[in-house]
Order: C-alpha cells, then structure tokens, then sequence
C-alpha cells in the first residue's frame, strides 16, 4: 500500500507550489476567454489550455522527484508504485480543475451535449498527465521540457483539424468531441473522439511507466549495498 504514501507525498508538494496551481486553473481560463464569441472553438480553447496547464504540471512534477525516487527505491518502494501515486495525484488535482470547468461551461454557454464537454475534459486530462511526465521522463531539464509542449500544443491550435496529419497529434479528440458537443453532427464524432482519447491516454500511460521502470531499475550494486546495510 505504498503507492497512496506517494500519492499523498505529491500532493502535499502540490499544496506548497501555488503558483503552480493558480496557472493550472487561470491558463484554461484564458484560452476558454480568447474563443469565447464562438461557443465550439470556445470549449476547444478550454480544453486545450487545460491540456497545457496538467501536461506542465506533470512535467515539473517528473523532474522535481528524479533525485528523490532512487532514494525511495532503495527504502523499498517499486517503480511501479512511484509511479502510480505520481499518477493517481496529478489526475485528481487536473480532473477537479476539470470539473470547476465544466461547470463554468455549462453555466455560461448553450452547449447541445454537455456530456460531450465532460468527456473532453476528462478524456484531455487522461492524456496531458502522462504526456508531460513522459516528456519530463526523456528530456533532463524543464526548460527543453516547456519548450516542447510550446510546440506540441501550438502546432495543435494551428493545424487544421480535419487533415489526417492531425489525428497524430495527442489533444485530437477535443476537437471531436467539441464539435459533437456543440453542432448537430452524428455520432461518429462522439465515437471518433472518445476511442482517440483513450488510446492515446492508454499509450501514454504504458510508455511512460515503461521508462519509469528502466530509469529506476535496481542495478545490482545497488542491492548489493542495500543487502550490506540490512544485513
């Protein structure tokens, strides 16, 4: 039961970074206020700046615990549980952000589906998280980490949507599902959109904790010691 020890860890160290939980909130609200006059782009944008705020949240939360977590190994935590309660903790903060959202959606705009909005947003959730704790995984400093998901997300608001090249890109299904959400089309989109979302989330998710395990691996002069010291 250790992986809710860490989870609890990382939200406590979430707790301390305000600043970082005030930008989390504020920076969908400014794409969602950009787009505001056009009710799909609007929910779009929304979606999209929450996939910035969560997938940089996820980045700099991978980097601040590299030097921590071959210490807890070494005390007996596996990666899997490190990374799974890293997990479990950035998508409970990004989904209840997430959820203030959906209210301020449907509060303020006329939206045909709002189910369709619930879906996006979580779904934006389920792949910005491990996005970022991937790009934070590869890349060794948050700098060239930022700058990545600058491009990734950039490169999502100004490709057209409906080429094929976007469907390679992670944040596609919030075009779908905002579209769905808002215009009368079938149900294709809504299915498009979901299948998208949770295979890419999916993807994300194995990559990422495939990389944990190979960063955190126990090398065999690591347990040599650790076998010293119990000894």
């Amino acid at each position: 039961m250790m992986a809710p020890t860490v989870a609890e860890m990382v939200l406590r160290d979430l707790a301390r970074r305000r600043t970082v939980l005030g930008l989390l909130f504020v920076l969908p609200l400014a794409f969602y206020a950009a787009r505001h006059d056009q009710t799909g782009q609007a929910v779009r944008f929304a979606g999209l700046g929450l996939a910035w705020g969560a997938s940089t949240a996820g980045l700099f939360s991978a980097n601040a615990t590299k030097s921590i977590e071959p210490r807890l190994r070494l005390v007996g935590y596996t990666s899997f549980q490190l990374f799974v309660g890293r997990l479990v903790a950035l998508l409970l903060v990004s989904w209840s952000i997430a959820a203030a959202y959906f209210v301020i959606i449907y509060i303020d705009l006329d939206v045909a589906r709002p189910g369709a909005v619930a879906a996006l947003l979580f779904l934006t959730v389920l792949v910005a998280v491990p996005l970022g704790m991937l790009i934070g995984a590869v890349v060794p400093r948050d700098l060239e980490g930022t700058l990545l998901l600058i491009a990734l997300v950039g490169i999502q608001m100004v490709i057209d949507p409906a080429s094929d090249s976007s469907r390679y890109l992670p944040f596609w299904s919030a075009r779908e599902l905002a579209t769905y959400a808002v215009d009368p089309v079938g149900d294709d989109y809504l299915s498009r959109g979901l299948q998208h979302g949770a295979l890419v989330g999916s993807a994300l998710i194995v990559a990422t904790a495939a990389l944990t395990a190979v960063r955190l691996r126990r090398r065999k002069h690591l347990r040599v010691l650790r076998s010293s010291a119990t000894a």
